[in-house]
């Protein structure tokens, strides 16, 4: 409070006895009138008290003025000295960062240092100017001084206000300054980590192969075999101070110490690599798959983690492990190929469990990836067959018709064996798909890669059928779900699920050719992840009256997609002596991703090329068709650019980037991989 405001106070205090004398005057001349001699006496004592009320108001007040001006010089030298020993660090800075002024504690920090007029990130490079507060919202930040942590809040102020209550005489460029506070928070923080690193986190482990590791070796080298792997896993759980239990024969459960994390993680899981290397004559090596839930608010939920996370590593074809932590997955592993199953009791199963679901239901809707191709299409025509062979109505959801697919959707296209209602864009199929309608998804896995996504929350009844390994992003309410990596071509899967069906089951010729089709162009003409249930499908589908020559010309290309295939070729480039990336310009071709997918394709056809990247933009997208043989998997690859697939075939759409910079993205996805020895 300045001198010039007391002064003005001061004299309104003092003036209050002279308001009173006039007050009291009116009372005497009262007096008189009722008594003169009282009136006289009353006069003789109200002169007294006006002399007595002037001489205090001209002569006392100077004296009462200089007592309580010194009164609040002490009080600000106390507020000076209070905020100087105060035991917070305490700090003030101008706009530009600068140290005014510092408390003792704030100097003891800096163990004395001299750092008056220097900028605050030349002591805490935590604190930069972006930070520094542009209005009066606080920002906080921590910062790290001798292995202690503070939590620093800065705070902008305006100096009249300051220099009024706190008595600081501070310049400032427009009457601002900046404030900051230290709190110590080491050992809070040293407490919470030790709470997080003693959380326990659940994990499960599961033999992928066991049984058919198993096949060809007789009973001790059998028993030899899991008793190793059993130590294997126990060896190196312990290890990790881990409680290991068995649950069946080729399942385990585990708990340990989120402490121990970081170890695992390090190592990669090496333990994937130890029990794969494990061979006492057995043909096949046995791998495994590890899923690991992380969740700080129950272990009922780190244990659904888990189990979500081992559904993953199972869909991507096993011998990886998975941790899922909230919305946040992470994979190791996955380097080897997924081996076929022999055995098609799993087809079956999913085949009457499929019947079931239909028969059930009034009405089916299939539906595939955007941008469909062969396989899509031909594993949709197999589902529709499925249905109409039940007695159901079905239809197919399908928006655009690729260059690919044309040649064969024309021939159901006027044919009096087809309605013409079979074919349904995403706009129709939102008009009939209710909590009565069946809804089967193909070729794909992940939501936003359906042709309608909206489809998947108007009903309660999904069924996914697919070849590709799983993600992140999954159909998480489908009832029935047959997801398998090693499949050649969803076309392949759904071959075999007709042969369980119904006894009666018989494709038309037109249907064999579009799902013979599909398994052709997947497999690339079958060069590329064929097995044994590959050819026998295959077969499967010529007795169904497929015809290999005629689907051969079907697919044959015009001479302008040849030609920019053969530039895409012509202008590839090589990375680190191995991996091919070139750009197909595709502008005027009818599907440009299925021309990238066929130049990645014919890559691999040169010498020492181990994986081909080939980019198309299209529909302000980049795709990415990557392709490998055996000696990469791509499907890693394309995960780090938000992709997916298989480890020979996979891919990714790349938005808001141009061409340059994506090919650069795909350098850095592999030059991060061979740093990493992942290549």
């Amino acid at each position: 409070m300045n001198k010039s405001k007391i002064d003005r106070k001061l004299n309104s205090y003092l003036r209050w006895p002279l308001y009173l004398s006039v007050l009291l005057v009116c009372m005497n001349l009262a007096i008189y009138c009722v008594d003169k001699e009282a009136g006289i006496i009353m006069t003789i004592f109200l002169v007294l008290y006006i002399i007595v009320a002037l001489w205090l108001f001209f002569s006392r007040k100077q004296n009462i003025m200089a007592g309580v001006v010194s009164y609040a010089s002490d009080y600000s030298q106390v507020q000076r000295q209070l905020m100087k020993e105060l035991v917070l660090p305490y700090a003030m800075l101008d706009l530009q960062g600068r140290i005014m002024w510092e408390n003792d504690e704030f100097s003891n920090i800096l163990e004395g240092k001299d750092k008056a007029f220097r900028p605050i990130w030349q002591v805490f490079p935590e604190i930069d100017r972006e930070i520094l507060p542009k209005d009066c919202m606080d920002k906080e930040v921590q910062v790290t001084w001798k292995e202690k942590t503070y939590r620093v809040v800065l705070r902008r102020i305006v100096v009249d206000d300051f220099q009024r209550k706190k008595g600081f005489d501070i310049p400032s460029e427009d009457n601002s300054l900046i404030t900051m506070y230290m709190q110590d928070e080491t050992e809070l923080r040293s407490y919470i980590k030790e709470i997080e690193e003693n959380q326990m986190i659940v994990g499960l482990l599961y033999l992928d192969n066991y049984e058919e590791a198993l096949e060809g070796i007789d009973e001790v080298k059998s028993s030899l075999l899991l008793a190793l792997v059993e130590r294997k896993v126990n060896k190196y759980l312990q290890g990790m101070d881990a409680i290991v239990k068995k649950l069946e024969k080729d399942k385990y459960v585990f708990m340990f110490k989120n402490r121990y994390l970081s170890q695992f993680e390090n190592s990669k899981f090496s333990i994937l690599e130890e029990v794969r290397s494990i061979n006492i004559g057995n043909e096949m090596a046995i791998t495994i798959s590890i899923g690991l839930g992380i969740n700080k608010e129950s272990y009922m939920k780190s244990y659904e983690f888990a189990r979500v996370a081992m559904d993953l590593a199972l869909g991507r074809g096993g011998d990886q492990a998975v941790i899922k932590t909230g919305e946040k997955i992470t994979y190791y592993g996955g380097k080897s190929v997924q081996l076929e199953k022999k055995t098609r009791v799993k087809a079956r199963v999913k085949a009457h469990a499929l019947r079931e679901l239909m028969e059930a239901k009034e009405r089916v809707v299939i539906m595939g990836h955007s941008i469909g191709d062969v396989d899509c299409f031909g594993s949709a025509i197999g589902v529709y067959r499925i249905a109409k062979t039940i007695g159901k109505k079905a239809n197919i959801v399908i928006n655009e018709i690729t260059t690919s697919v044309r040649p064969m959707i024309t021939r159901f296209w006027n044919n009096v064996d087809y309605e013409e209602d079979l074919f349904l864009n995403s706009e129709q199929a939102k008009e009939i798909v209710d909590q009565n309608t069946l809804l089967v998804v193909v070729d794909v896995n992940r939501v936003s890669y359906t042709e309608c996504p909206e489809l998947l929350d108007m009903t309660k009844t999904v069924v996914v059928l697919d070849h590709h390994r799983q993600a992140g992003e999954v159909v998480e309410h489908a009832v029935l779900s047959y997801i398998e990596p090693y499949a050649s071509s969803a076309c392949e899967m759904v071959a075999e699920i007709l042969q369980y069906i119904d006894d009666n089951m018989k494709l038309r010729q037109v249907e064999a050719d579009a799902m013979y089709a599909g398994m052709m162009i997947d497999t690339n003409n079958f060069l590329t992840k064929t097995g044994v249930r590959t050819f026998e499908a295959s077969a499967y589908l010529r007795r169904c009256g497929a015809d290999i020559t005629r689907v051969r010309k079907i697919f044959r290309s015009s001479m302008k997609e040849y030609k920019i295939r053969a530039e895409a070729i012509h202008d590839m480039e090589i990375y680190r002596d191995h991996y091919a990336i070139t750009e197909c310009k595709a502008e005027g071709a009818e599907s440009p991703t299925i021309l990238g997918a066929q130049v990645a394709n014919e890559l691999l056809d040169i010498n020492d090329v181990k994986a081909s990247f080939v980019l198309t933009e299209y529909n302000e997208k980049i795709y990415v068709s990557a392709r490998s043989i055996d000696e990469l998997n791509v499907q890693l690859v394309m995960e780090k650019l938000g992709g997916g697939g298989h480890l020979s075939v996979a891919g990714a759409q790349l938005s808001g980037v141009d061409m340059l910079r994506a090919k650069q993205m795909v350098k850095d996805a592999l030059e991060n991989m061979y740093q990493n020895n992942e290549l």
